[in-house]
């Protein structure tokens, strides 16, 4: 089992870069696939990006693809969203889930644990 733990949303003008942080606890971190989903007010939870438990694979949404890169570290249990040329519609509360199934892809129902959300808000 695994608790992720997200961090370093904020506040940003369009065209600028934030990093995202999801740490998660357990010893099993590198066995589990991790994707990073958002929602903004109003709006469902949706797809931003998927890795694969050994980073081995990448997936992107079409409306963050060549903006976004996911990565991550499993020796320190984290996994990174670097966001660059942010635009005002990537404004939303970031989540970062862990699937501990051997899946992989953008379906939010594969995913067995999520984190709270960091809020990324970006200013035009």
């Amino acid at each position: 089992q695994v608790q992720p733990v997200e961090s370093g949303g904020g506040l940003v003008q369009a065209g600028g870069s934030l990093r995202l942080s999801c740490a998660a606890s357990g010893r099993t971190f590198g066995r589990y696939s991790m994707g990073w989903f958002r929602q903004a007010p109003g709006n469902t939870r949706e797809f931003v990006a998927a890795i694969s438990w050994s980073g081995g694979r990448t997936t992107y949404a079409d409306s963050v693809k060549g903006r976004f890169t996911i990565s991550r570290d499993n020796a320190k249990n984290t996994v990174y969203l670097q966001m660059n040329s942010l635009k005002p519609e990537d404004t939303a509360v970031y989540y970062c889930a862990a699937n501990s199934r051997d899946l992989f892809g953008s379906n939010p129902a594969i995913y067995d644990y999520w984190g709270q959300g960091t809020q990324v808000i970006v200013s035009s």
